[in-house]
């Protein structure tokens, strides 16, 4: 298999990692959280500021820790879609020169394809084909995946992603920024049944509704009602138990439609990636659903791989080299990139 250099930059992490197949070399992570939380949200241009300030240290540190030198790496891979344009730009021209300074193929990674390959990281076992839940900030999708750049989109959110609706409701109880993990250590002390919430389903035209398809945008509102109610009545709002009923609601939610999915598609494997594959309560949820229903495993990243990292990146990259795909010095970054169309970023062997 290749040794991969990867850089990701496609939001508010400035991160690159050294990959040979699914062992990590090296792996920094450069977060911007303390920098975003003043504003209670990612600011697209102080994102981009803040990876052109550290891209070069990371990539140093990347390879003082890894112990390699560059003879031994194989290829340089950044991601380039989908994410914040001006970020993505930081991280490509990056590789790109790096590429063309040491005379490496270079790669362009879909960052969606990197969170199915963070759990690779740590099963050695995992092998296509296989089902993936993506549940982050940006993303809540349910993707068959057939083989290294081969995906089909079962289901997807028709409106807020996952992650997106724990960073809305934290606003909403003024809980800070980003919501998912503040959310999850206080519903440890709430109780989940308090609040009766919507799952939000998809309606078909004919009757009926969606199975995989979710919808979260309806459940937040439900949230911004009862806090309301609680507060036209005169009391206090019992943060702990919308928190727990919130999140039960979503994992709820996500593991009915996950579980459907594989078994009406003969999958027995299901993989997790994305920020809120480290919640609690999907963790939980959709064990249980699993054993019940005799579905083989679920498998979730280590923690340190679930948000975005370069690891994930470089681990994509390794399995596309190895197969001899690279990409053109011309490609361009994307903002939105569906991720049936990830060998357009390749260039034919």
């Amino acid at each position: 298999m290749s040794t991969v250099l990867a850089i990701e930059t496609s939001c508010d992490e400035t991160a690159v990692a050294i990959v040979n197949n699914r062992h990590v070399y090296s792996s920094v992570i450069a977060s911007q959280i303390p920098i975003h939380q003043q504003y209670g949200g990612v600011v697209p241009e102080v994102a981009s500021r803040q990876h052109l300030e550290i891209v070069n240290q990371a990539i140093a540190q990347a390879m003082d820790e890894s112990h390699l030198e560059w003879g031994q790496i194989d290829g340089i891979a950044a991601t380039c879609a989908p994410g914040l344009v001006g970020a993505l730009l930081v991280g490509l021209t990056a590789a790109k020169t790096l590429a063309m300074v040491h005379q490496k193929p270079f790669l362009g990674v879909h960052h969606l394809e990197g969170h199915i390959y963070a759990t690779y990281l740590s099963e050695s076992t995992l092998n296509p084909p296989f089902l993936s839940l993506l549940v982050s900030g940006g993303h809540t999708s349910l993707i068959y995946v057939k083989d290294c750049g081969m995906y089909e989109t079962l289901g997807e959110t028709r409106d807020d992603a996952a992650g997106e609706a724990f960073d809305k409701v934290a606003r909403l109880l003024k809980l800070g920024y980003p919501g998912g993990p503040i959310i999850d250590k206080l519903a440890q002390e709430g109780n989940p049944q308090a609040f009766a919430l919507p799952e939000g389903k998809i309606s078909l035209p004919g009757g009926g509704f969606h199975p995989y398809d979710s919808s979260f945008s309806g459940l937040k509102t439900a949230v911004l009602r009862v806090v309301q109610q609680l507060e036209k009545d005169g009391g206090q709002v019992p943060l702990a138990d919308v928190a727990a009923s919130f999140q039960e609601t979503i994992a709820r939610s996500l593991t009915k439609r996950a579980i459907a999915c594989a078994r009406d598609y003969g999958l027995d494997t299901i993989a997790v990636g994305g920020g809120v594959a480290a919640n609690s309560g999907l963790r939980k949820n959709l064990q249980a659903a699993a054993a019940q229903h005799n579905l083989k495993r679920v498998l979730f990243p280590p923690f340190k791989f679930c948000t975005d990292n370069a690891a994930m990146i470089g681990c994509a990259a390794s399995d596309h080299l190895s197969r001899g795909h690279t990409s053109p010095l011309t490609l361009g970054v994307h903002s939105r990139l569906p991720l049936t169309q990830v060998m357009q970023l390749y260039s034919p062997k």
